[in-house]
């Protein structure tokens, strides 16, 4: 099944509500892990967005799911890009 980079933008002006929603945001998230979906994820250090790796049947059934994301759903996302990723070597080859 194919894998996809995802990449989440955030801004300064929404840092204080993606902090009083990450809780939910993160639960949506474990919830995509314990069901295979998502394969990892986390922020970028300096605040400037995430990476979150997702494993989908192709980019429109990804495409339907990242707007259920609670940080979605709220506007805390300022831009997403989703693109097939094939990793070569290491934890997520097949």
């Amino acid at each position: 099944m194919p894998i996809f980079a995802v990449h989440y933008t955030y801004t300064d002006a929404t840092a204080a509500a993606r902090a009083e929603h990450r809780p939910e945001h993160r639960a949506w998230l474990n919830n995509l892990v314990d069901e295979g979906v998502v394969l990892t994820s986390g922020p970028y250090p300096d605040g400037t967005g995430a990476l979150l790796i997702f494993r989908s049947e192709d980019a429109e059934t990804l495409a339907n799911l990242l707007p259920q994301d609670p940080f979605a759903k709220l506007g805390l996302i300022e831009d997403v890009r989703a693109v097939e990723w094939l990793p070569v070597m290491g934890a997520f080859t097949e």
